[in-house]
């Protein structure tokens, strides 16, 4: 991917799609296992409907604001739309090459995909009883030239737009392809060693000669379209209704969203997609994007095939000796504080903790910030338990979670009548930080254990991305805690934090106070470093004052997942930042903020990366680590990120996406963290 180079800092959006580029890779890659490859196309298109859905949405409203529009983001908006255009075009062609290159592969492995031209007898005996007992009775076909008022495409919905050329005139239809009710690929039968499979979107086209009832001379002709709306919430201020109320109305009208993306079978003939744009009103400034014969590729996730030579090795989970051998984990952690590094360590690690807190006849009260929960959260079912327990429960749940907004309504609303106290946020801010606080009476005074976390509790996400979680009774670190939800429980009650990072109030100040003691130190001529391992960087003024830091002579190391909109190799301002970025099984979640400060390291783990949303429009917690073994730990962690050679990109100003080669050995940190937690035994 190119772009321009002469430029400081780099639009967001634009590097969120070079990062995107990078989960493409993975698809291409031949030594990654098939349906795993397979799965790295579908999460490359569900990040790039989400990105349309939210990013491009955001840039479309702005637009309409004119000049002031530069002012708010620095650029004209709609030269960013017009580059995202380009790349997304681009991008689609080296999408649909990778696609067609599986398909290969795949037949190698003796697995096809068969459209319903392709069908042998029995293959099309079985598609047709399919259709005719399962799918026939869920298609609504709308008639356009009935259409009246506009009718109104579904938000990420895959529809047949059909041309029937029949003797009597032609007709238009739109059908809507049952995905939420059918599975979006069959299996058929198969002779042996050999795996077929077929597109929902195929059975239906199978099938439109029986729906509409044509005869021989009737040609029916099927394109698939799918629109994209946008997807952020507008939530109105009113005192008359509850927030909770007010979010589920905002998501009643993101339904009806703005169109920010069309995608269409690049065969559609002209004259057919002018008439249902015309038909939809579909504004001429909304993006049509041409794809091929199939959308919604993020289907490809959950593929079906479950042999296990197709997939990744089981992942390799150490057991923490403090979990399987103490019959008092409190003690445990009142003797040392405890890391527990997700997948690495199984997350019913902290679900044991919790649970035994729900139990433990001493504990008097739980408090947790939830953001994301999985599908069945045995987080909340253990909450729900400790209540039944006579705890007292304080949750605090982001109703503006995106995307998981019902589902945080619906365990709000089931936490709220078990008898939980359930705050939904803080005013004006998204609460975004991870944390928990256990109330426990020992010797007769009221002790608190806290974990402190970079990434949601959450038992499903926790197994496919790298987060850490730390658990401690250090007193320095649970005030802090505290103080937290005393501030989320009275929103004006702020107190002062002394030892935490938290955004709103203090974090934006302390890191760029880090960085200035770096740039001072390494002026002093004194050993000077900042490293960092965040998802995202994009924040003008700390990427100013990285730039002033390798002037300086810090030594600046970058390992950003995501989004990066820092320009490396500028002569004199950025020529020796070295930024690179990982894209591997799990996703990268972990954030560890490293500062030399002099020797005296100062090394945090944090849920916020450095966006100005994070650093100023959300709740979030960055920790100091005190514990000397956790510090190493966490030092190792990035070490070993940082050796990595095999699944490394260098994050370049021309946005090239290399990998990073060096002549040691192949070194992929996701295996060798595996092994190192595995060795490690911390006592």
């Amino acid at each position: 991917m190119n772009t321009r180079t002469h430029q400081t800092y780099l639009p967001k959006e634009i590097s969120w799609l070079s990062f995107n580029e990078r989960v493409l890779q993975e698809a291409d890659n031949i030594n990654v296992p098939l349906v795993e490859r397979l799965k790295f196309l579908g999460i490359y298109s569900s990040n790039l409907d989400e990105f349309f859905r939210v990013r491009v949405a955001t840039l479309k409203r702005i637009s309409q604001l004119g000049k002031k529009a530069i002012n708010i983001i620095g650029e004209d908006p709609k030269v960013i739309l017009n580059t995202i255009h380009d790349i997304v075009l681009e991008q689609r062609n080296s999408f649909q090459s990778i696609y067609q290159k599986l398909l290969l592969d795949l037949a190698k492995e003796h697995i096809y995909f068969v459209n319903e031209n392709q069908l042998d007898e029995s293959q099309a005996i079985f598609v047709n009883n399919y259709f005719k007992h399962n799918v026939r009775q869920k298609l609504m076909p709308v008639m356009l030239d009935q259409v009246y008022p506009a009718y109104k495409l579904k938000d990420d919905t895959i529809y047949l737009a059909i041309w029937l050329n029949k003797p009597d005139g032609d007709k238009y239809s739109l059908i809507e392809i049952p995905t939420k009710v059918f599975p979006r690929f069959l299996k058929l039968p198969s002779q042996k060693n050999s795996q077929y499979f077929i597109f929902l979107d195929d059975i239906v086209r199978f099938g439109l000669i029986d729906l509409f009832g044509c005869n021989s001379e009737t040609v029916i002709e099927a394109y698939t379209i799918k629109l994209t709306l946008d997807a952020e919430l507008d939530i109105h201020d009113d005192i008359s209704e509850s927030y909770i109320r007010n979010v589920s109305k905002s998501l009643k009208r993101r339904k009806e969203g703005n169109p920010v993306r069309l995608v269409i079978d690049e065969k559609i003939p002209d004259y057919f997609l002018n008439l249902i744009i015309k038909k939809l009103k579909i504004g001429k400034e909304d993006v049509t994007i041409p794809g091929g014969r199939y959308h919604n590729f993020k289907d490809f996730i959950s593929f079906p095939i479950n042999d296990a030579k197709y997939h990744y090795e089981p992942t390799l989970q150490t057991e923490l000796l403090q979990f399987i051998k103490s019959s008092d984990l409190f003690k445990e952690i009142t003797r040392k504080d405890i890391l527990l590094y997700f997948p690495y360590h199984n997350f019913e690690n902290f679900i044991d903790f919790l649970r035994t807190a729900s139990i433990d006849s001493k504990v008097k009260e739980i408090k947790i910030t939830l953001y994301r929960l999985a599908k069945k959260s045995i987080v909340v079912d253990v909450l729900l338990n400790a209540l039944r327990n006579g705890k007292s429960i304080t949750v605090v749940l982001e109703l503006q979670a995106r995307f998981d907004e019902e589902a945080n309504i619906s365990w709000a609303t089931q936490l709220r009548e078990e008898g939980a106290k359930v705050i939904y946020g803080a005013n004006e801010v998204k609460v975004h930080s991870k944390i928990c606080l256990i109330t426990k009476i020992e010797n007769k005074k009221l002790v608190k254990y806290a974990c402190i976390g970079t990434g949601n509790f959450n038992e499903d996400t926790a197994k496919i991305y790298t987060d850490a979680l730390l658990i401690t009774k250090d007193r320095k670190i649970t005030n802090d805690v505290f103080k937290i939800f005393d501030f989320l429980n009275v929103n004006y009650k702020i107190s002062p934090f002394n030892h935490l990072l938290v955004s709103p109030f203090n974090m934006r100040t302390k890191i760029k106070a880090f960085i200035i003691k770096e740039i001072k130190n390494a002026k002093e001529g004194k050993i000077a470093k900042i490293y960092l391992k965040i998802n995202n960087l994009s924040d003008a003024e700390i990427i100013q004052l990285l730039y002033d830091a390798n002037k300086a002579g810090v030594d600046v190391k970058l390992n950003i997942r995501g989004m990066f909109s820092l320009v490396t190799e500028i002569p004199k301002l950025s020529d020796k930042i070295l930024a690179r970025g990982i894209i591997d099984r799990y996703l990268e979640h972990t954030r560890i903020y490293i500062f030399h400060n002099n020797g005296d390291e100062k090394i945090f783990i944090s849920s916020a990366d450095l966006l100005t949303r994070n650093l100023d429009r959300r709740v979030e917690v960055t920790c100091p680590i005190y514990d000397k073994s956790i510090k190493t730990i966490l030092k190792d962690v990035f070490s070993i990120h940082w050796k990595d050679n095999v699944k490394a990109r260098l994050l370049d100003k021309n946005l090239s996406n290399n990998f990073f080669v060096d002549k040691n050995p192949p070194f992929r940190a996701q295996i060798e963290l595996g092994k190192y937690f595995n060795n490690l035994k911390q006592s």
